[in-house]
This record gives C-alpha cells, sequence and structure tokens, in this order.
C-alpha cells in the first residue's frame, strides 16, 4: 500500500512538472511577425469631399416575360450595340402555333362579318322600302354588331401574340455597350431574370454618398472636382441630383454628379473622390474617414474585427461596425480611429494577446 502512494505522489509531481513548463513554454512563445499600417484616407482637405463611383447615366438589366429555352445569344460582352438591335432570342414555338390560331380565327370572323354586313345592308333598303319591319332589321343590326365586335376581338388576339414575340426577341433599350450577360445558349430563360446588361456609351455620372452634415450645404446645379484615383486624374463635373432621404443609404445622402469629360480612358466602375467647393466648418471637430484593406478584416460570425498593437507589442483584437465597400477597401464607421495603426499581414496565426514583432 505505501508502495502505490509513493508511486502515485511521484507520477503527480511528474505531471505537474510537465504542465509546469508547458505554461512556461506557452509564455515564451517567439513574437509574430506583423507589418502594421496606419489609417488611410483622411478628410485633410479643406474643402468638403465624398467617396463615389462612376456609372453610366443610362443603365439597364434586360429581361423577359417569357420562359422558354435560348436559343441564340447575338451579343457578347463589350460589344457596342444600338436601339433597338436583337440581343437574344428565345424559343417561340408556343408562340408561332398560338398565332396561327389567331390568323385562322380572324380569317372566321371577317367572314361572318362580311356576311353579316351586306345582311345589314340589305335589311337596311328593305325597311327604308317599307318592305322589313322594325324588328327583323333590330336583329339584323344585333347580329352585325356581333359580328363586328368578334372580328375586332380577333384581332386583339392578335395584337397580343405579337407582343409576347417582343419578349421572345429582346432588343437593346438604347445605344450602349453590352457589360455583362447572364445567360448562355441552351439555358432556360425566366420572366424577370436578368439577361444582359446594357449601359449607355457617352453619358457618365458619379453617385456620391454624403454625410447629414454637409448635405444641407450642396444644391443642384453646383460645378465640382472629380478626382478619379486610379488614374490620378480631376475632371470637372455638375451636381444633378441630390437626395433629401438618408431612410435607404444607411445614414448619408445620396449625391449624382454630371461628369463633363469625354475622356474615354475613364470608364463605368472606376471610385473617385468628389470635391466640393464648400469650406468645412473649423469650430466643428472634421470626422475623418477611415479606409482599411478587407484582407486586413477578421471575420467571426457576424461580428467584423482588426487587430491593433497595444502596449508591450501585443495584439488587440478590435470589433468594428463597417460601411461602404471601395473595391478591395472598406470603410470603418466606428471602432478604430483615423491615426491609430492596425495590422495588416502577420507571419503566424494571431490571436488576442500574442507578442508581435513590428516589421
Amino acid at each position: 500500500m505505501k508502495i502505490k502512494i509513493t508511486s502515485l505522489i511521484i507520477f503527480s509531481a511528474i505531471l505537474l512538472f510537465s504542465c509546469g513548463s508547458d505554461r512556461k513554454e506557452t509564455k515564451e512563445l517567439p513574437p509574430i511577425s506583423v507589418k502594421v499600417n496606419g489609417s488611410i484616407e483622411n478628410s485633410t482637405n479643406p474643402f468638403v469631399t465624398a467617396s463615389g463611383k462612376i456609372e453610366a447615366e443610362n443603365s439597364a438589366n434586360v429581361s423577359t416575360r417569357m420562359m422558354g429555352y435560348v436559343t441564340k445569344m447575338h451579343v457578347k460582352v463589350g460589344q457596342k450595340v444600338g436601339a433597338g438591335q436583337l440581343l437574344v432570342s428565345i424559343n417561340n414555338t408556343d408562340l408561332q402555333a398560338k398565332k396561327a390560331q389567331v390568323d385562322a380565327a380572324i380569317l372566321q370572323a371577317t367572314a361572318g362579318y362580311n356576311n353579316a354586313k351586306k345582311d345589314y345592308d340589305r335589311f337596311v333598303n328593305l325597311f327604308a322600302q317599307q318592305s322589313a319591319s322594325q324588328k327583323e332589321l333590330d336583329d339584323m343590326t344585333a347580329r352585325f354588331e356581333m359580328a363586328k365586335a368578334g372580328l375586332e376581338g380577333a384581332k386583339q388576339m392578335r395584337n397580343e401574340v405579337m407582343a409576347q414575340f417582343n419578349y421572345a426577341n429582346i432588343t437593346a433599350p438604347f445605344s450602349g455597350v453590352v457589360t455583362n450577360t447572364f445567360i448562355k445558349e441552351g439555358d432556360m430563360a425566366n420572366p424577370g431574370m436578368p439577361l444582359v446588361s446594357v449601359e449607355g456609351s457617352g453619358k457618365l455620372q458619379v453617385t456620391a454618398m454624403v454625410s447629414e452634415s454637409d448635405i444641407a450645404k450642396i444644391k443642384q446645379g453646383m460645378a465640382v472636382s472629380v478626382i478619379i484615383k486610379s488614374m490620378n486624374k480631376k475632371v470637372p463635373g455638375k451636381v444633378s441630383e441630390v437626395s433629401l432621404s438618408s431612410k435607404n443609404t444607411g445614414g448619408q445622402y445620396l449625391v449624382k454628379v454630371n461628369l463633363d469629360a469625354t475622356d474615354k480612358t475613364i470608364l463605368s466602375g472606376m471610385f473617385v473622390n468628389v470635391q466640393f467647393p464648400i469650406e468645412k466648418d473649423t469650430n466643428t471637430t472634421v470626422s475623418e474617414q477611415v479606409i482599411v484593406p478587407t484582407s486586413a478584416l477578421v471575420k467571426q460570425g457576424q461580428l467584423t474585427g482588426i487587430y491593433t498593437v497595444g502596449s508591450g507589442n501585443v495584439a488587440i483584437l478590435r470589433w468594428l461596425r463597417v460601411g461602404k465597400e471601395y473595391g478591395d477597401k472598406v470603410e470603418v464607421l466606428s471602432g478604430l480611429s483615423s491615426k491609430e495603426p492596425y495590422i495588416v499581414s502577420a507571419e503566424g496565426k494571431l490571436f488576442n494577446g500574442a507578442k508581435v514583432s513590428v516589421q
């Protein structure tokens, strides 16, 4: 019995020693090498600025109201099209059958109408000569009106079938460029499903979001400067629309700016900064826009965070509230100040409290 107790004590001592050394090894893990970048774009400009995106003034996702297999795609992405040009053809065998039935109904109704009209004209003359009674004329008039209505109904049925042919042959609503195709030959087209995306060529506009503190100063027709980030180019523009509600835009107000530039290198989808000729109020605190790369973000369920460097060179996970996305970057609404550094990349797996070595 004493031997068993002694063995148990020795085993417990060994276990405690090994656990203690594990904790010691954990504390002495080498620091993780990380790259740190300070906050990006902030409003150091003395004028009001807003981020936005270039888009075509005229754009449409063309769809159909009928179901059927796509028999032919007549256009490709990047192709220029004219108004009314055929884009997509959908199988219309059933419409062809309906059209044949309607044409036969029109022939039948036409024959009935012509016959009723002859009888009606004859009875009108007979009634004038007092050779037919009022009752006979009334009956013939009713027959003639019914034949006339039947012919008109058959013609309207034909108009309905011909209108459905427009949904089997999809055409361009305006002149422009095909920017995307959502379907290919052999696929099933469904009502309301986008088939082809077309953008009007020539006229471009910028859609920008302006904060509530600045929207009251922006007026329709105001001349502005548009800075295209990727090209480092400034072009003139003019405010065309100013939204008076932020209900569906996350607390910011939608402003549209028409571009005056005719430069063919300016393309739809480019990100820009719109500079409004309005001086900021120096008596108020200017909130600086914070934009971080999406690759630096940490996702845990519905939460979004980013690692910052705390005192003692340790990684601290900071939860954020993010806003609009700008390509591979995203706006931070709260949780990170504009002058606070954050970790862009690491050469190991980060965790809250991990030792880091800033490169």
